[in-house]
């Protein structure tokens, strides 16, 4: 598994804000809630939209393409078939003094 990386402070997404950052290759939203700070891979599982640029809605990350919605904390889409969960891959953060740190949960994009 990887190393926690710095991929911003804390002053740039301010509670309600989302950026895509670049973690050891690989594109990631980075999502500011009023329950915390969030990563999810930046590109929506059913067309390839940039997650990072819908909305936040309460803890979940709407693509602005189709309007699917995943949750923060576990990556599902609520609204998954029953028997075909459908999700995007949630990553690790961490907030050490001013510095937000992601550690991707898997190294490869399945």
């Amino acid at each position: 598994m990887s190393e926690f990386e710095k991929v911003a402070d804390v002053a740039e997404l301010p509670v309600g804000s989302m950026k895509a950052y670049v973690v050891r290759g690989r594109k990631v939203a980075v999502c500011h809630t009023a329950h915390g700070f969030f990563a999810t891979d930046d590109t929506c599982p059913h067309r390839g939209g940039p997650l990072s640029e819908g909305d936040l809605l309460g803890d979940e990350i709407v693509c602005p393409w189709h309007l699917w919605s995943f949750r923060l904390d576990t990556g599902a889409n609520p609204n998954s078939p029953p028997g075909g969960e459908i999700r995007v891959c949630t990553h690790e953060v961490r907030v050490e003094g001013d510095a937000i740190l992601v550690r991707l949960t898997r190294e490869d994009n399945k």
